[in-house]
């Protein structure tokens, strides 16, 4: 079965739901409570966890028309937006070991795009 192109784009799509719904789990986070009203006030993080079940449902619509071994290595770009996102909003320092891993990433996702 060959990848579709929609396929492809969905899963980028999918990273950045992805992205921006972890943001809003860690923001949530930080007022995170087992009690049930707390919770239920914790609109980044319910906002959060929706955005998850979307990026997922997403994810299954684009593996339908493509291969796992071509879609699934495409959501490692997810950690590259992370790295970005978490330097903007979160105020997280980049290391060189960090910027490696995200050259890593890119040349990973294009060998495997090109082939």
């Amino acid at each position: 079965m060959a990848t579709i192109l929609l396929s492809i784009f969905l899963a980028v799509i999918v990273t950045f739901i992805g992205t921006i719904a972890a943001l809003l789990v860690k923001l949530g986070s930080k007022t995170f409570s087992f009690r049930p009203l707390s919770f239920v006030k914790n609109y980044k993080l319910i906002i959060g966890l929706f955005m998850y079940v979307i990026s997922s449902i997403l994810f299954i619509l684009a593996l339908k028309g493509g291969e796992l071994s071509v879609l699934y290595p495409i959501l490692a770009i997810g950690y590259i937006w992370i790295s970005l996102v978490s330097m903007k909003f979160l105020n997280e320092k980049m290391t060189l070991s960090k910027w490696i891993g995200i050259i890593f990433i890119i040349i990973g996702v294009s060998v495997i795009g090109v082939s």
